[in-house]
């Protein structure tokens, strides 16, 4: 049986989740890019940017992409299902918060000093993923956690406990954010301990870190991870491409296949007035597009021989096992995976 699963135009099965981008960004702005009036578009301006972008995905066979955009960094449902109405592409959007070094945490904190805020926490997301975000009637179809590095913070525990519960009342994925290549095993850990199931986990953004027992370690707790920053190179603590192909190649031999997943985190629209950046930044930067993945990456794996089965397999049936339990590997199947080959 498959299992629903919650787009910005409405419901969709699970076996129509097609190839699928497990982390980007249509739209993206940091906490305060609402009081730069200097940095305003029109909304014709920004569907028809997203658009461009949706049509570009669409191009290399891409049919859903989820948009882990935080609550409070420019996440706006209607801009994203105007674009998949306009495109035909699926639309998963979040609800969740970011990490609390570049999220908006004055509201929450303010709360907390008055009271316990877990409630308020959870009682948000099993809003916006039951019956819908504000008076748009548009659902969130995943739960998005974040940390920061080297720590899970107080506020950041609020939020990782609330999504746990939220995930365990709907069976709605969680997907998170790792900054700086830290903290991976200990936020499985905290989730899985707190009640979240292990195969609708993905914790995100492990490309950051090319430590192989980094990634076992975390690995070891039955989640997913998430190479899901290609493109992204020394900027916010990344390392090149190269390093990451090198990461995920040894983790695809040694028979982690089925449990990772790959994105860019692009942000395709920077909310607020346009960046400016440095020649060198640009140059470092040139790859982090919406088929990068596909036009740069996966010849290097293929190269590298791995089959066309595998890797059409990362980007169509990994994402539909973190949607669909019924479909997830056994545990007997995580505990041969170190000799299974790629």
């Amino acid at each position: 049986m498959s299992t629903q699963i919650n787009t910005v135009t409405g419901p969709i099965s699970s076996d129509d989740l097609g190839k699928t981008l497990m982390h980007e960004h249509f739209f993206f702005g940091y906490p305060g890019y609402q009081g730069d009036s200097l940095g305003y578009r029109t909304r014709e301006e920004l569907v028809s940017l997203g658009v461009e972008v949706a049509e570009r995905a669409k191009s290399q066979g891409v049919k859903t992409v989820v948009d882990a955009t935080p609550n409070e960094c420019g996440r706006d449902p209607e801009l994203l299902r105007e674009v998949s109405e306009r495109t035909g592409l699926q639309i998963v959007c979040s609800t969740g918060y970011y990490y609390e070094g570049e999220g908006a945490t004055a509201y929450f904190k303010f709360r907390a000093a008055l009271g316990p805020a877990d409630a308020e926490v959870e009682e948000l997301m099993m809003t916006e993923l039951t019956e819908g975000i504000g008076n748009t009637g548009i659902k969130a179809g995943v739960i998005k956690l974040a940390s920061s590095k080297d720590v899970i913070t107080d506020y950041e525990k609020m939020f990782m406990l609330a999504g746990a519960k939220a995930q365990t009342a709907t069976g709605v994925p969680i997907i998170t954010h790792t900054q700086e290549g830290t903290m991976g095993p200990e936020q499985a850990a905290l989730l899985v301990e707190a009640g979240a199931n292990p195969d609708q986990t993905m914790i995100g953004h492990m490309d950051g870190n090319t430590d192989v027992a980094y990634h076992m370690a975390t690995l070891a707790h039955g989640v997913s991870v998430g190479f899901d920053r290609f493109g992204i190179q020394v900027l916010v603590g990344a390392p090149m491409d190269a390093a990451r192909e090198a990461t995920l190649i040894g983790l695809l031999g040694m028979g982690y296949g089925e449990r990772i997943m790959l994105s860019h985190d692009t942000v395709n629209i920077w909310l607020g007035r346009p960046l400016v950046m440095s020649d060198e930044v640009a140059e470092l930067l040139k790859n982090w597009h919406i088929t990068h993945l596909f036009e740069n990456v996966v010849p290097v794996l293929k190269n590298a021989g791995v089959d066309d089965a595998r890797i059409d397999a990362i980007f169509t049936e990994n994402p539909k096992r973190l949607f669909d339990p019924s479909s997830a590997p056994s545990t007997a199947s995580r505990q041969t995976a170190g000799t299974a080959g790629s």
